[in-house]
């Protein structure tokens, strides 16, 4: 039996160090008041695990864990009065660039590595997920007229199914605007719906050595150059790969150069989708199985809406709302981390479910995470021979 408590343990997995030197080179502790950043970091986190609902539930949640403290390295609970200003005014991109250190190393986990595509590019799926606002309380996230919003412009590493960048805009961004800013990596390909059919945008991936994968749009206009056979025996899906060339004046001058278009049947859905890609070489099935990839993204922003907590804020500030989406990732990334590290086969829900019910309890983590369920032997009953006289 362990004298750590569950969080103290997941808390402590964290390299503090790394985060020390941001806080450093940010500047981020002077005039904290006894609130750093350290104790500011693990009170989000506390919000995320426990999903907590105000800075009040944050405040009492970690008071009553008195005489833990000194493990999660905070020497006392902060009252919401400081958690709030602090929020509103300490920097959040703190937050963010420590999501990217611990990305390097938790990132990193074997366990996270997918084999179903036998080519040698990585693989990054790219969409966009939109947190509505009431517009009356967060004035500054302008979306429509009535209606406030954040959007989320996120590339997710197919790989662990974790961001390997996220840019978040006000709710009127465009998709495609919102990707212009994505860091690039050579010979890596990026699969997208329609939304990213800007010939722009591709051509400024094509002309940096980046593969493309993208549903296009309906109306767009070409001409077919050069048909290439499909497999006679399987991959029957496949109804079309050809060559073309766009030939509307605006989309023509934006990508001069040649297309791959495949036209593929969606059983379940009951449909045909059509898409796009510079890739030459790789197989249609190929192709079209990288889009069918796509949905992981859709099922990564179900779970951070589902099972941490950003549908709902603590702050209204911008800063606020911000420290509360990263430390939110921040918080992914760790429970995607220990699922890596488990013998036990986790459902993320699950877990998220189970972390959230045990975690003052005093348990190792590793034992617990391997086997939840084994039941723990009785204790040893001493009988002693009671004397009557």
């Amino acid at each position: 039996m362990t004298n750590i408590t569950l969080f103290s343990q997941i808390i402590s997995k964290l390299d503090r160090s790394s985060f020390s030197k941001l806080v450093k080179a940010k500047g981020t502790d002077k005039h904290q008041k006894g609130f750093n950043s350290w104790t500011h970091l693990v009170s989000m986190l506390f919000c995320q695990f426990a999903k907590s609902q105000s800075v009040r539930d944050i405040s009492n949640g970690l008071r009553s864990a008195t005489g833990n403290l000194n493990h999660l390295g905070i020497q006392k609970a902060p009252s919401k009065s400081t958690i709030s200003y602090q929020n509103k005014h300490r920097d959040w991109t703190l937050y963010r660039d420590y999501y990217y250190v611990l990305l390097k190393s938790f990132g990193q986990h074997p366990h996270l590595k997918r084999v179903k595509f036998k080519i040698k590019s990585k693989i990054f799926l790219l969409d966009s997920t939109t947190i509505s606002l009431c517009l009356s309380l967060f004035d500054w996230a302008k979306y429509k007229t009535h209606k406030g919003a954040v959007k989320m412009h996120t590339l997710l590493d197919y790989d662990g199914n974790l961001p390997h960048y996220v840019n978040i805009s006000d709710g009127k961004t465009a998709d495609n605007k919102g990707a212009y800013d994505i860091p690039l990596i050579s010979r890596s390909v990026i699969v997208a719906d329609r939304f990213y059919n800007d010939f722009s945008l591709l051509n400024v991936w094509d002309s940096n050595q980046v593969f493309f994968v993208i549903r296009h749009k309906e109306n767009i206009q070409f001409k077919s150059i050069k048909e290439k056979e499909l497999p006679e025996n399987r991959h029957h899906h496949v109804l079309k790969d050809e060559i073309i060339e766009l030939t509307g004046a605006k989309s023509k001058t934006k990508y001069p150069k040649k297309l791959r278009r495949i036209a593929v049947w969606d059983d379940k859905n009951n449909q045909e989708i059509e898409l796009i890609t510079n890739q030459m070489s790789w197989t249609a099935n190929t192709i079209s199985q990288l889009y069918k990839a796509r949905w992981d993204i859709e099922i990564f922003f179900r779970d951070i809406k589902q099972q941490l907590h950003i549908k709902s804020f603590i702050g209204t500030s911008e800063n606020a709302v911000m420290i509360q989406i990263w430390t939110a990732l921040i918080t992914i990334l760790i429970l995607k981390a220990l699922k890596a590290n488990a013998k036990y086969n986790w459902y993320l829900s699950n877990l998220v479910a189970f972390i959230r019910l045990n975690l003052f309890v005093k348990v190792d983590l590793q034992k617990w995470i391997d086997s939840p369920f084994n039941e723990q032997p009785p204790p040893k009953q001493n009988y002693t021979q009671g004397v009557l006289f």
